[in-house]
């Protein structure tokens, strides 16, 4: 059998975890990959998946033979990038992921010239809140907001996030303006569901650092949606300055408990780690991080 057309078959079944998904992305029939699956244990002489009703497994072949692929994936990629590296003008397709709603207020408006800068890039921009699988989804980069968990991935500062606690002037008026952490227990305080720094709201204030756990009627998974809440009165929230700078400055939320200081995150593009980086990616972190530094005063 030809092995090595069949590896392709292999991976996407491993990384997507369905024989149905890998049969989507591939083009073919779901009968085409699990015969050529069927034919690749055969000509190993070992078991490389357990197929269940419910879900997929790999067995101890399957783990091991699947780890030498990917390492010779990442030495093809890496082959790959030393040659475009070489070459004068960055091309190819680029896979990014950003989070939503940072991805239309500032990402969005600067595509437009990069792709006139380097019209042999061909990109392909997903948005999602969630935090993704850069090697499951086949991502050059994404974009991360906030604490970073430990991981094999490179991690790139392109900007400062500051975060405030607001409210709108009619909420503040109807139900009184906090002057101590203590009195949020007192009012409706919105939460963002995909909050990575757990479900407290740490601040630091005169008396060292403190936490409280925010208490309120809704959790949302999208700012602009709580965005919106705070507007329409409902509450008070802690909100990235990426996303409330205008609404600050012309006073439809105001700032509260300023005394307290929210901690800084960061702004992080986070790719793999390779020997070279693809021209295509490095002239993209450059241009964000070039784009994203004229507001580090604001954020």
């Amino acid at each position: 059998m030809d092995t090595f057309s069949t590896i392709p078959i292999f991976t996407a079944v491993v990384e997507l975890g369905s024989f149905s998904e890998a049969s989507r992305k591939l083009g073919i029939t779901k009968s085409a990959v699990s015969k050529r699956i069927s034919a690749l244990e055969t000509h190993l002489g070992a078991k490389l998946i357990q197929r269940t009703t419910r879900k997929l497994s790999l067995t101890e072949a399957g783990e091991q033979y699947y780890s030498y692929i990917h390492r010779a994936k990442s030495l093809v990629n890496e082959g790959e990038d030393a040659i475009s590296s070489l070459q004068g003008s960055p091309k190819g397709h680029l896979k990014v992921s950003v989070p939503m709603v940072f991805g239309e207020l500032h990402i969005a408006p600067l595509l437009s010239e990069f792709l006139r800068l380097y019209p042999d890039i061909k990109l392909n921009l997903s948005m999602d809140d969630k935090v993704v699988d850069l090697v499951k989804d086949g991502l050059d980069m994404t974009l991360r907001i906030g604490a970073l968990s430990d991981s094999n991935l490179v991690a790139r500062k392109l900007s400062p996030c500051h975060s405030v606690l607001c409210a709108s002037p009619e909420y503040l008026e109807k139900y009184g303006t906090p002057t101590a952490l203590n009195d949020l227990k007192q009012h409706n305080c919105l939460y963002y569901s995909y909050f990575r720094s757990g479900i407290e709201w740490t601040f630091y204030g005169p008396s060292g650092l403190e936490r409280i756990r925010p208490e309120g009627n809704i959790q949302v998974n999208n700012s602009n949606v709580l965005k919106q809440l705070m507007l329409d009165d409902v509450g008070i929230c802690q909100m990235p300055l990426f996303l409330v700078e205008h609404e600050i400055a012309n006073g439809t939320l105001i700032p509260i408990l300023e005394q307290y200081r929210l901690p800084e995150h960061g702004i992080y593009a986070v790719y793999p780690e390779r020997a070279f980086m693809p021209a295509k990616l490095k002239v993209f972190l450059d241009y964000l991080e070039q784009k994203l530094s004229d507001k580090s005063q604001i954020w």
